[in-house]
């Protein structure tokens, strides 16, 4: 059974707070004893599983899923942020799958290569090559097909949204050819970018310069690797949350994506945190976010036919 949030509340108020909150000292007991309960008896992880390996690395997944499932279930697959990194690791995003495992989905955590391996558009190659795997390992890992969600934070935001939109022409499937189709059900962006054009030449975005670098090419790169480039025509629902306030990622980048989904007659809604920074918002503005998210998986997911993303432009 899949579940609504009913639990997932209390526990998602943590996600956006920063250590030395009082978050926890209003928590109720009752509510972490019976999540206790739930996650070490009623779920199970599968770490480090490699799902494709490239320039030399293996790249790992982690997989969480109920310990028993009357049938395949929903699944979110979630890429972290940290501007591509060395030092950004899927492990420091674990808690961010937690209220996916609430509403009794299947949650995946995935890494990919970061900027010092291979420069973009690696990464995007990384992140539909794990969504390639999900599709592939479907049976053995109980996954509806038809109800993938792909998710993630800065620049997982930004793969996640690569990951949903670009069609199978764009080329990003080269490390990871198959028959099947990748298809998502829906799009869920925290704070990413959509148009590295405006941002690759920007010195103050370092994130852009170091992973796009100093490539010859690097403005059509740019454009290359911007979900801005694959709007069109019947993609997959997306929904983001973005602050108003962000230094990091410009809040504008959000606006303009969702304007330009709804002007091609797509599913597009934007949450926005007034006063946000880059992340690490306040509880009741988490509890806000996940609120929306919970009302539209359920509209748009739940009860909703995914697209095939993978047919030509």
């Amino acid at each position: 059974m899949v579940r609504r949030f009913g639990l997932v509340l209390p526990v998602i108020g943590l996600l956006g707070v920063m250590p030395g909150s009082i978050a926890l000292a209003q928590r109720p007991a009752g509510d972490a004893a019976t999540f206790a309960a739930y996650v070490s008896t009623g779920y199970r992880v599968t770490p480090n599983i490699t799902y494709t390996t490239a320039s030399g690395m293996e790249l790992k997944l982690d997989f969480y899923r109920p310990a028993q499932a009357s049938g395949p279930l929903p699944t979110a697959i979630f890429m972290h942020g940290g501007g591509y990194r060395v030092a950004s690791k899927k492990e420091a995003s674990a808690l961010s799958v937690m209220p996916y495992v609430q509403m009794g989905w299947n949650a995946v955590n995935v890494e990919y290569r970061p900027s010092g391996v291979a420069l973009a558009p690696a990464a995007v190659e990384d992140a539909r090559c794990a969504l390639r795997w999900v599709v592939q390992n479907a049976k053995m890992y109980g996954v509806d097909t038809n109800r993938i969600v792909v998710t993630g934070q800065s620049a997982g935001s930004h793969l996640a949204l690569m990951t949903g939109l670009v069609p199978e022409s764009a080329g990003f499937d080269r490390n990871c050819p198959g028959a099947e189709p990748l298809k998502v059900a829906a799009i869920v962006s925290w704070y990413g970018v959509f148009d590295y054009t405006t941002l690759v030449d920007d010195p103050t975005r370092d994130y852009a310069v170091t992973w796009i670098g100093g490539q010859p090419n690097r403005k059509d790169v740019a454009a290359r690797v911007s979900p801005m480039t694959y709007v069109r025509a019947g993609l997959p629902p997306v929904i983001a949350i973005h602050g108003d306030a962000d230094p990091i990622v410009p809040y504008e980048q959000e606006v303009r994506e969702i304007d330009a989904l709804k002007k091609a007659g797509g599913i597009a809604e934007l949450v926005t945190i007034p006063g946000g920074k880059h992340g690490n918002f306040e509880r009741d503005q988490v509890l806000r976010a996940w609120t929306a998210i919970d009302a539209f998986l359920a509209k748009n997911v739940v009860n909703k036919t995914p697209v095939n993303t993978s047919a030509a432009r």
